[in-house]
């Protein structure tokens, strides 16, 4: 059963905050769907947005500035949250591990076995639920983007369900979180030391394993303060080029990390996605 938590119009179309108890966490959890004007005549385009370290489904949706180019293009548009929350879901200190940073993996290692299941909630149960409960989504026309470890997230959704998704974008994706810092301190604590097991959770690897979609359209900001360090995009450069994958890379100057860079090119993103979908 799914709770309406708030309800507001916004250009034609309908913005509402979602709440259900989640199978796969365990957990209740808070989502976010945009259903434009053209929902209320037919059936129309999904995009999941996976949203990054310390965000809940809110950020996106109050400062992802997504509605109108959504309306324009008859686009719906949803947003997860990033873990499970609540009484007894494990936690540790820092930002970028537990509570707002489950990485979209499904955890193997206690304590973190018990809730964190992003994978399956993200790839399995919200979208069954969202198809079950609205009938103007049409599920054969879905995209997917986000942002750093939500970016980390849809490529490496899109690239494990190539039939799934017509376009995959991402705004500072972490490309190969077996390489890096967040990466490396996120996969041992959920997946545990096996670095084989990493691979099927990093785009970088997945794409050196064989795993292929048509295109992917990534921007990043060019004043980033995490490109070096945790962001790395030529790796992606080089296995896209490797896999003849068709790789869109916008390096935008003088923009960082934060939703003003998000917000200034996510209609660009939509636009493209609506090029692919038909």
């Amino acid at each position: 059963m799914v709770e309406v938590v708030s309800e507001a119009r916004s250009h034609g179309g309908r913005q509402l905050v979602l709440r259900h108890d989640s199978r796969a966490t365990g957990t209740p959890m808070t989502f976010s769907l945009f259903l434009p004007p053209q929902a209320e005549q037919g059936r129309v385009p999904l995009v999941t947005y996976l949203s990054g370290l310390t965000c809940t489904h809110a950020n996106v949706t109050d400062k992802g500035e997504y509605r109108a180019a959504c309306a324009e293009l008859g686009l719906a548009f949803l947003a997860p949250d990033t873990s499970p929350r609540g009484d007894g879901v494990a936690d540790e200190e820092g930002w970028d591990i537990g509570l707002g940073a489950g990485f979209y993996v499904d955890a193997t290692e206690a304590p973190w076995s018990a809730h964190y299941r992003m994978w399956s909630y993200v790839t399995e149960e919200l979208p069954a639920l969202v198809a079950a409960e609205y009938a103007a989504l049409d599920m054969s026309a879905q995209a997917i983007t986000g942002h750093s470890m939500g970016g980390h997230g849809a490529l490496t959704v899109a690239l494990r369900h190539p039939g799934r998704f017509h376009a995959v974008s991402a705004f500072a994706p972490i490309v190969a979180p077996s390489e890096v810092p967040w990466g490396e301190k996120a996969f041992s604590r959920y997946l545990g030391p096996d670095r084989a097991a990493w691979r099927a959770h990093d785009a970088v690897a997945l794409i050196e394993d064989g795993a292929r979609v048509p295109a992917i359209r990534i921007d990043i900001g060019a004043a980033d303060p995490f490109l070096e360090r945790e962001l790395r995009p030529e790796r992606i450069e080089a296995a896209a080029a490797d896999a003849g994958i068709e790789l869109i890379l916008e390096r935008r100057s003088g923009y960082d990390h934060s939703y003003f860079f998000i917000s200034t090119f996510l209609a660009e993103h939509l636009r493209w996605m609506k090029s692919r979908l038909g």
